[in-house]
């Protein structure tokens, strides 16, 4: 459990809401203030998701220890969302918002997608939450559209009702991976013998980051030193320790460095056919866990290149503004936001 300590002035005349990012490996919860504009939260903790039968008894453990009153509430969870009721796509839980709200007497409960409550954010966000990759031209009303690259690939969008953006989910990363050239199409060839649909996800993740690494070991693109080799290998997780290598200025790994600008190609050409796909003319937003930790590649001219390269559509693309969410908060502030919208009380609070 990691976190930040509880706010020492939390009122408890004061219905505070609560925000969920709930993943398969790790879950953080969070307060916020309804006053306080969603900045930073008054109290936050994260867990092992594993370490809890179900979601009920991992919010039990932190108001229990926040010891706060909670008006609405929301968690984004990692997995579609029907009717107010999700099973996880990596954790054996359901969660459900009438369980809920009945198990602790939220005045208002949402469940929604992990990517969605991340989008949610990108209103609240100011220029010192993103790092922009192309500045374009953003169009006023425009719709604009989160992609979301961590362990899978998620993507939401943001639509314009007249008086606010309102965020619709997707399961745009389970779409057919389309390879953009000849290298790209022998790596379609290489997955196409090992699963039975290659999806966007498949390439596009930090489970697709290893793959790019196995695939270009095996057609002998570099060779790696001996004791890198093992080290990633014997990794649960080894794309720290690729992206560790690929970034370093003294000795970086050829093949470590090869799989990120790889993996950075096809990133840009996902993006930018989610751009067309979604008119996105108010902006691509990139946001989990990857792209902030790989910024400096994301800058080098790569990725901009093939999220433009869409023939007739390069011109449009040219003009859609590309930025990366560095805010480690966004999930959590977007899932507040969205806490907000089903809560009576605490929008009298605020």
């Amino acid at each position: 459990m990691r976190g930040m300590a509880a706010d020492p002035d939390i009122r408890m005349d004061v219905p505070y809401l609560l925000a969920g990012d709930i993943g398969g490996t790790r879950s953080r919860l969070a307060v916020f203030a309804p006053a306080g504009g969603f900045r930073q939260p008054v109290a936050a903790k994260e867990y092992a998701s594993a370490s809890f039968p179900d979601l009920e008894s991992l919010v039990s453990a932190f108001l229990g220890e926040v010891n706060a009153r909670v008006g609405g509430a929301c968690f984004g969870v990692a997995g579609p969302v029907r009717g107010g009721r999700a099973a996880l796509t990596n954790l054996p839980w359901v969660v459900d918002e009438q369980r809920l709200g009945a198990r602790f007497g939220f005045d208002g409960v949402r469940v929604i997608n992990d990517v969605a409550a991340l989008a949610a954010s990108v209103p609240l966000l100011s220029g010192e939450d993103v790092a922009p990759l192309q500045a374009g031209r953003p169009a006023a009303g425009g719709t604009i559209a989160v992609v979301a690259v961590g362990t899978g690939l998620g993507a939401a969008f943001l639509a314009w009702d007249g008086s606010r953006y309102r965020v619709f989910p997707s399961e745009a990363g389970h779409g057919d991976f389309a390879p953009a050239d000849s290298r790209q199409a022998q790596l379609f060839l290489f997955l196409r013998e090992r699963f039975a649909h290659v999806s966007r996800e498949r390439v596009c993740s930090g489970r697709g980051i290893r793959i790019l690494y196995e695939y270009l070991e095996g057609e002998g693109f570099a060779k790696e030193a001996e004791g890198l080799k093992q080290t990633i290998a014997a990794a649960p997780d080894p794309v720290p320790r690729i992206v560790a290598s690929a970034l370093g200025e003294e000795h970086p790994s050829a093949l470590c460095r090869g799989t990120l600008e790889l993996f950075i190609s096809i990133l840009g050409a996902v993006c930018g056919g989610l751009a067309l796909d979604f008119l996105a003319t108010g902006g691509i937003f990139l946001g989990g866990g990857i792209p902030p930790r790989i910024l400096p590649m994301l800058r080098g001219g790569s990725f901009i290149t093939a999220f433009r390269a869409k023939g007739r559509m390069e011109a449009l693309l040219g003009e859609i503004p590309v930025h990366v969410i560095v805010d480690p908060w966004a999930a959590l502030r977007g899932a507040a936001r969205e806490a907000l919208s089903v809560s009576p009380a605490s929008r009298v609070a605020r």
